[in-house]
């Protein structure tokens, strides 16, 4: 006689226990390691969206001899001033796909001259006020290694 013997693959309830437990011991140990720096996310998103912002403003520069004044703004990096100083040799695709807002949901603001410089960008921070202390602080270009 022939026995048909039934196997059962898989894991038991037990395995299956000690993997949540597991995964659960490590969630409690990391997460709040990544949760609990949303402020420094927001910082470093800022730093290199205005290093983008800046690399942008260069490109437009070196094909048109100066920077967008404060009234053409940023949005001469995304659609041809009709105001101002017309540059004459203008990116047909621009020099950014979109100027993004900052972390905290403002603009990023722009000076040309700038204070500190040929141009000055900076967002506000988290306050949307100029100045500020610690997680408050503007974020300025020229501050930026």
């Amino acid at each position: 006689m022939r026995r048909n013997v039934i196997t059962r693959e898989g894991f038991t309830l037990i395995e299956i226990m000690v993997v949540v437990v597991i995964l659960g011991i490590l969630a409690t140990m990391i997460m709040p390691k990544i949760m609990g720096r949303p402020d420094e996310a927001r910082h470093v998103k800022c730093t290199l969206d205005i290093k983008a912002i800046e690399t942008g403003l260069n490109l437009y520069k070196i094909d048109n001899g100066l920077y967008p004044s404060t009234e053409q703004g940023l949005t001469a990096l995304i659609l041809k001033p009709a105001t101002g100083q017309i540059p004459r040799k203008w990116r047909d695709e621009g020099y950014l796909p979109k100027i993004p807002d900052d972390p905290w949901g403002g603009e990023y603001l722009y000076l040309s001259p700038g204070a500190h410089g040929d141009y000055d960008l900076y967002s506000l921070g988290a306050d949307g006020e100029e100045g500020g202390d610690g997680k408050y602080a503007d974020i300025n270009s020229w501050e930026i290694n």
